[in-house]
């Protein structure tokens, strides 16, 4: 089943990996279901159904000229749960794709959902306003959205390297990553890539927390200047009724890349109901790298 159709005629391009209980992986921006191959694996390997797609607008997915704000995005992943056949599925959403965890959740309910999972995630808001003091400054989206705009591919180079730590961490990635992270990056529409930025800058999940009735389990680097920890994951956690927070001490925004080994670990045996460690149970800014403390998150 490489595709399946949306209520608006638009294809999004599936994958899928192993049998077992079925698990929805949702990608961030601006990626696609690739950037999940290695956690999709591990988890096919531990007995699950690991289940990916393209988002509208990106990687083999159809570029139609809408739907890019959250609820269509959740109904689009309601129709890759119902296709699928995916029955009592886990959600798993990094980055933006934590947004439509929250929404379809909101929107949907979660009678047919086991748990929930969001890391590195934009979730509950990422714009700053006066009820909001720890979100990201309108100015620094208007930056990200003139730069795409003047040059794309520059802005995304440039992008990746935030996104994956390097200068921050003690051991980057390689220059292979970063080159795949470019070719996955302009792959995805120049419309469809533009509007995300507008939605996962402004769209309030707040409201939505209060539906994540199911197991909820959050991932969260504290070097992270993608999506800061202060406002996203921290304050998630406060809000969402019995969430795990696990936090990567120094780990960047690229988690899937940089930390694969530790999110594969975590999430397995948080979906098979086992006990998280002392360790796993919260990582704090104490033990964050000095050097850290200075930068100031990019988006």
């Amino acid at each position: 089943m490489p595709y399946v159709t949306t209520s608006d005629n638009t294809r999004l391009y599936v994958k899928e990996w192993g049998a077992g209980p079925p698990v929805i992986l949702i990608h961030g921006w601006p990626l696609n279901a690739d950037s999940w191959d290695d956690i999709g694996f591990g988890l096919a390997e531990a007995g699950f159904h690991a289940i990916a797609y393209d988002r509208r607008g990106f990687g083999r997915s159809d570029q139609p000229v809408g739907g890019y704000e959250y609820d269509t995005l959740a109904d689009d992943l309601a129709t890759v749960i119902e296709k699928t056949e995916s029955k009592n599925a886990a959600l798993v959403g990094f980055s933006m794709g934590g947004g439509e965890v929250a929404r379809y959740l909101g929107k949907h309910g979660g009678s047919n959902i086991s748990h929930a999972v969001l890391i590195s995630s934009v979730v509950p808001f990422m714009l700053k306003t006066a009820d909001n003091p720890k979100g990201t400054d309108q100015s620094v989206f208007d930056g990200m959205l003139d730069g795409i705009r003047k040059d794309r591919g520059d802005f995304m180079q440039s992008f990746a390297k935030t996104f994956c730590g390097v200068g921050i961490m003690s051991k980057p990635v390689s220059q292979a990553v970063l080159d795949t992270f470019f070719i996955w990056a302009m792959q995805a529409g120049l419309s469809p890539t533009l509007a995300c930025v507008r939605a996962f800058a402004a769209t309030d999940f707040r409201a939505d927390t209060a539906a994540f009735t199911v197991p909820t389990l959050i991932l969260h680097g504290t070097g992270d200047h993608v999506v800061s920890i202060d406002g996203s994951a921290r304050e998630a956690a406060r809000l969402i009724p019995h969430a795990r927070l696990i936090e990567y001490n120094g780990a960047p925004h690229a988690t899937l890349a940089t930390h694969k080994d530790e999110v594969i670990r975590d999430l397995t045996d948080f979906l098979r109901g086992g006990q998280l460690s002392e360790e796993q149970d919260i990582r704090r800014a104490a033990a964050i790298d000095p050097m850290l403390g200075g930068l100031q998150p990019t988006i």
